[in-house]
C-alpha cells in the first residue's frame, strides 16, 4: 500500500506534464480560435510548438538529471509548468502564445522523464509490483486529463462575460500544476526517507560506442519506428482537434465535458489492458494493432455524429494511447540487451516527438480547407493505419548473447 500511495502521488508529475500541459489545450482551442480570430493552422501550430519544445526537453533532460538529480527536475519542471500555463493567459498575439506554448513544452519533457524515472526506482523496493506501480504511474496522464474537463468548462462559464475568459482557464490550470507540485514535494520527501537506490541515468559524456545505437539496429528497428512517428503524427491531431469538432457540432457543453472526461477516465485503467500483447510478442504487432485500433477511434467522429460512436471513439481512444508508447518500450526491452535499453528508448522518443510536431499543423491546414476537421481526423486516421501497416513489417531481433 506505501508504494501504491507513493506512485499515485508520483503519477501528479505525469498529470502535470501531459494530461495538463499539453492536452488541455484541446478544451480551450475553440474559444480562443473564436476570440482571436484563428485559422485552424494556427491553432494546431500552438500544439506544434508544444511538441518542439517537448522534443527539446527531451534531448535536454540526461544532462539535467545528471547534475542535479531527478527529484529536483521533477519539482523545477512542475513549478515552471504552472508558471508558463499562468503566462498563457496573459497574451493575446500568436508569438507570445506560441513562446509559452514551447516552453510548456520543455519543463513538461522534464517533468514526465523525471518522474518516470523516479516511479521505475519504486520496483526495487516492491520488486513483485514493478510494472504495477509504474502502470500507477502513467495513469495519472488521465487523471490530468479528467481534471482539465471538469475545471475548464466551470471557469470558462464563470467567465463567460469577462474579456477573453479563456484566460482564466490558463489561471485555473496553472493552480491545479500548482497543487499538484505540492503534492509531489510531499512524495519526494518520502522517497528521501525511504532511501529509494538511484538509477545510472546515461548523459552525452558518459555515453559510450558499446552504448550508441548502432547503424545495423537501427535499420532493424525501422519499421517500428516509422509506425511510432506516424502514430506521434496521428494521435496528437485528434486531441487537438476533436473537442474543437465537437463544438464546431453545437454538441452541448455538459456532453463534451463527459466525453473527454470518460476519455480521461479510460487512460486511467488502460495500464492492464493490453499487458498480454505486450509480454507475449518480440515483434511489431503490438503496436501494429494498437496504431490500427488508434485509427479506428480517430476516424468515428470524422464520418459520423451518432452521439453513442463519438462516446466509444473517446473510450476507445483513451483505452490504447499511452498503451502504444508502452509497446514501443516493450519491443526494445524484448529485443535489446540491457546496456542499450535507455539508448533504444530514447531513439523512439524523438521519432514519436517528430511526429507530435507535424501532426497538429497539417491537420488544422487540412482543417481550413473544403473539407473541415472531419477531413483533418480522416487524415489522422490514415496516418495512424500507414503506422500499423510499417510497424507489422517489424520482425523480432536475433536473440542477444550476453
Amino acid at each position: 500500500m506505501q508504494g501504491v500511495v507513493l506512485a499515485l502521488g508520483l503519477s501528479l508529475a505525469a498529470a502535470v506534464s501531459l494530461g495538463v500541459t499539453r492536452f488541455a489545450y484541446g478544451l480551450l482551442l475553440p474559444p480562443m480560435r473564436a476570440d482571436l480570430g484563428w485559422s485552424y493552422l494556427l491553432a494546431g501550430a500552438m500544439n506544434t510548438a508544444n511538441a518542439v519544445g517537448y522534443l527539446l526537453g527531451a534531448l535536454s533532460v540526461p544532462a539535467l538529471l545528471h547534475r542535479v538529480g531527478a527529484p529536483r527536475v521533477l519539482l523545477g519542471g512542475s513549478a515552471l509548468a504552472a508558471l508558463f500555463m499562468a503566462g498563457s493567459g496573459f497574451f493575446t498575439t500568436a508569438m507570445p502564445l506560441l513562446l509559452q506554448r514551447m516552453l510548456a513544452g520543455v519543463s513538461s519533457a522534464w517533468v514526465f522523464v523525471a518522474g518516470g524515472l523516479l516511479a521505475a526506482r519504486l520496483g526495487p523496493l516492491w520488486p513483485r509490483h514493478g510494472g504495477w506501480l509504474l502502470g500507477l504511474y502513467y495513469g495519472g496522464v488521465g487523471l490530468g486529463i479528467t481534471l482539465s474537463a471538469l475545471t475548464v468548462p466551470l471557469l470558462l462559464a464563470w467567465a463567460n462575460a469577462r474579456p477573453h475568459a479563456w484566460a482564466w482557464a490558463w489561471w485555473g490550470l496553472a493552480v491545479l500544476c500548482a497543487l499538484a507540485w505540492l503534492g509531489l514535494a510531499w512524495v519526494v520527501r518520502r522517497l528521501a526517507d525511504l532511501a529509494v537506490p538511484a538509477a545510472s541515468t546515461p548523459t552525452a559524456a558518459g555515453t559510450t560506442a558499446q552504448q550508441a545505437p548502432g547503424v545495423a539496429w537501427v535499420r532493424a528497428f525501422a519499421p517500428a519506428l516509422t509506425g511510432y512517428a506516424l502514430f506521434g503524427v496521428g494521435y496528437i491531431g485528434y486531441m487537438t482537434f476533436v473537442i474543437a469538432l465537437l463544438r464546431d457540432r453545437e454538441t452541448p457543453p455538459a456532453d463534451i465535458t463527459l466525453f473527454y472526461a470518460l476519455l480521461g477516465v479510460a487512460v486511467m485503467v488502460s495500464s492492464r489492458l493490453w499487458a498480454g500483447w505486450l509480454d507475449r510478442y518480440r515483434d511489431g504487432q503490438p503496436l501494429a494493432r494498437l496504431n490500427a485500433l488508434l485509427g479506428l477511434a480517430t476516424l468515428l467522429p470524422a464520418v459520423t455524429d451518432a452521439w453513442p460512436a463519438v462516446l466509444a471513439s473517446g473510450l476507445l481512444f483513451g483505452a490504447v494511447f499511452l498503451s502504444v508508447v508502452a509497446s514501443t518500450t516493450a519491443l526494445v526491452r524484448h529485443n535489446l540487451p540491457p546496456a542499450l535499453w535507455a539508448r533504444g528508448i530514447s531513439l523512439f522518443t524523438i521519432v514519436f516527438a517528430a511526429g507530435q510536431i507535424v501532426g497538429p499543423a497539417v491537420v488544422g491546414w487540412i482543417g481550413d480547407g473544403p473539407g473541415g476537421l472531419e477531413r483533418g481526423l480522416a487524415g489522422s486516421a490514415a496516418a495512424l493505419w500507414l503506422g500499423a501497416a510499417a510497424a507489422w513489417r517489424q520482425r523480432a531481433l536475433a536473440p542477444q548473447r550476453h
